[in-house]
């Protein structure tokens, strides 16, 4: 059995002949927080719609706990275990908190004829969707309204409507975008206590956010890796801070 949950094999992705991933191979370990980073235009949310089934690549393959879901449509890839989040917060802002986690929890069910449905499944959405909601801190704000939360509110909603879904490997794009210091870091704590029990796999530019919560990093540029190792390796790296981090001092 590998080692890896999720992997990458030379995988490319090109726009006519823009590169925009280009013979990406990436192993991510179970259990850890991975953080994919780099200068705009580097190929990093490329490389998480590739990984979530949102984009095809053009050449390559993605192995999922030894499984080859190269092409998976998004919805099949949900299925097996995999949740995404957007750079843009993605809530229903009329309904509450619980109504959206309850609605992620449903889409789990396999059929849309749900008044065939016994009620011990609604029972399981019920569970799965308090569940997610005490997993992403927001159980006192069950019954708000989603529009008139904070920002930051907003973007926990959300990882607990993936959360709904009960996923093992999470892919977060950009979580903390937009966010205050003290959002932030309650986000960041809530990264770490996630990491328990999923793997993550995290798009971010907040570099302190970074450097604090990830244990592995894969630095890209110009849709290539350049280098994937620890936040001391990759900090220590000259060739990284040359193309993307600049003076060490600044990511200390």
């Amino acid at each position: 059995m590998s080692d890896h949950i999720l992997e990458t094999e030379q995988l490319s992705k090109y726009f006519g002949a823009l590169a925009a991933a280009d013979d990406v191979s990436i192993t991510f370990a179970p259990g850890r927080i991975h953080a994919i980073i780099g200068p705009n235009g580097a190929g990093k949310t490329t490389l998480i719609n590739l990984l979530s089934g949102e984009l095809q690549p053009t050449s390559g393959r993605i192995r999922y706990k030894g499984r080859d879901i190269t092409g998976a449509s998004p919805d099949k890839i949900s299925r097996m275990g995999i949740g995404r989040s957007f750079q843009r917060t993605n809530v229903f802002s009329a309904f509450t908190c619980r109504q959206n986690c309850w609605l992620a929890a449903q889409s789990r069910l396999r059929t849309s004829m749900l008044f065939l449905r016994p009620a011990r499944r609604f029972d399981d959405v019920g569970r799965r969707a308090d569940r997610a909601l005490d997993l992403c801190g927001l159980t006192d704000r069950a019954e708000t309204v989603a529009g008139v939360l904070s920002h930051g509110e907003q973007r926990q909603l959300e990882i607990g409507m993936i959360l709904a879904t009960e996923p093992e490997l999470l892919l977060l794009d950009e979580p903390l975008a937009g966010m205050g210091r003290e959002e932030a870091d309650q986000v960041v704590a809530l990264l770490g206590e996630l990491a328990a029990d999923h793997t993550l796999v995290l798009i971010e530019h907040d570099m302190d956010a970074v450097f604090r919560v990830a244990q592995r990093l894969t630095v890209m540029v110009n849709g290539r890796v350049l280098e994937t190792g620890t936040p001391d390796e990759v900090r220590r790296n000259p060739e990284v801070q040359a193309a993307y981090l600049g003076a060490e001092a600044d990511v200390s």
